[in-house]
C-alpha cells in the first residue's frame, strides 16, 4: 500500500506541501493549519484541510477549463492523506499571485482611503467599507516566501514579471473566473467579495489554474442576507482570527494560542460556507 513516505517531499509551503509522483504529476497535501497576519499560528483548525479540499474539488469541477486537478479519489493517493490531499498535473508556478475585487475590503480598502485606486486602478470617489465595486478589478501581488508578506504591484509590475501578453491573460482569466464564480455564490446567497488564484504554465506553454481555488483560505466569503456596506461584514473566512489576534496580541513576539471557541467557530465557518456554495454535506465527503 502507497504511503505518504514513498513521495519525495517537493516543497512545504505555509498549509500545503507538495509531493513527487511522477515526472508529471503531484501531490497536493492540505493541513489543518491556519495562518494570518503573516503567520502560521501554532493552533490548528479541525479538519480544516479536508474543508479546503472538499471545496476547491467542487469548484475545479464547476468551472471546468484549464486547471491543474487530476483527482480527489486516486489510489496513488494514501490512505493517510485521504481525503485532503489531490492528485495534480506538475506545472512551472507563475511567481504572482492573482486577485479579483468586486467589494472593497481589507488591504484593498486601506490603500484606497490613501489614494482613491487599489494596485493602480483608479475608483470613484465615495466608496466606503464592503461597497460594491463598479466592476471587479485585477490587484495582484507578489508571492512571497513563508513568513514574507505580499506586497500589491499594478499592472505594470505583472508586466515586468511575466511579460505584457501573460500578464494580459492573467488579468482577463482571473476576472473571468471570478465573475462566474461570483455570479454562482450568489445564487446561493454568498457574495463572493475577492478572491486571490494561482496559474502555472504547462508544457504547451498554456495558463492553468492551479494551488486551491474559492476556499474560505484564499477569498472572503459574505452571506448576502446580512450584507451591510459600511462595516465589516460577517465572513465564512478566517476574519475572526484576525480580528481576535488583532485584539489580543501586540505583534510582539510569536502569537498567542487561539481560544477554543475561536477554533470551533472558524471550523464551523469553514464547513458552512462549503455546505452552502457547493450544496453537499461535508459530512459525505471522503
Amino acid at each position: 500500500m502507497t504511503t505518504l513516505a514513498d513521495y519525495p517531499l517537493l516543497a512545504a509551503g505555509k498549509i500545503r506541501t507538495l509531493y513527487t509522483v511522477d515526472e508529471k504529476t503531484l501531490l497536493l497535501v492540505a493541513s489543518d493549519k491556519i495562518s494570518a497576519l503573516d503567520y502560521v499560528l501554532d493552533s490548528e483548525i479541525p479538519d480544516k484541510g479536508r474543508i479546503l479540499t472538499a471545496m476547491s474539488v467542487f469548484w475545479f469541477q464547476l468551472l471546468g477549463g484549464q486547471n491543474h486537478l487530476i483527482s480527489h479519489d486516486d489510489p496513488r493517493i494514501p490512505a493517510e492523506v485521504r481525503g485532503r490531499a489531490l492528485l495534480v498535473r506538475r506545472l512551472e508556478m507563475l511567481p504572482v499571485e492573482c486577485v479579483a475585487r468586486g467589494y472593497l475590503a481589507g488591504s484593498g480598502l486601506k490603500e484606497y482611503q490613501r489614494s482613491r485606486s487599489v494596485c493602480g486602478v483608479p475608483l470613484p470617489e465615495g466608496l466606503i467599507e464592503a461597497s460594491k465595486l463598479p466592476e471587479p478589478i485585477f490587484t495582484p501581488t507578489t508571492k512571497a516566501a513563508v513568513g514574507d508578506h505580499d506586497e500589491a504591484i499594478d499592472f505594470q509590475g505583472v508586466v515586468d514579471t511575466v511579460g505584457a501578453e501573460r500578464a494580459a491573460e492573467l488579468r482577463d482569466v482571473t476576472v473571468e473566473v471570478y465573475r462566474r464564480a461570483a455570479d454562482y455564490a450568489a445564487e446561493r446567497g454568498v457574495i463572493l467579495a475577492d478572491t486571490k488564484f494561482e496559474f502555472g504554465v504547462d508544457t504547451d506553454g498554456s495558463l492553468v489554474l492551479a494551488d486551491e481555488v474559492l476556499t474560505p483560505d484564499s477569498s472572503r466569503f459574505w452571506p448576502a442576507d446580512a450584507y451591510e456596506p459600511g462595516r465589516a461584514q460577517p465572513s465564512f473566512d478566517k476574519q475572526s482570527v484576525r480580528d481576535w489576534l488583532a485584539a489580543n496580541w501586540n505583534r510582539q513576539g510569536l502569537p498567542p494560542a487561539l481560544p477554543a471557541d475561536v477554533v470551533e467557530a472558524t471550523r464551523s465557518r469553514y464547513i458552512e460556507a462549503y455546505e452552502r456554495i457547493s450544496g453537499l454535506s461535508f459530512a459525505d465527503w471522503l
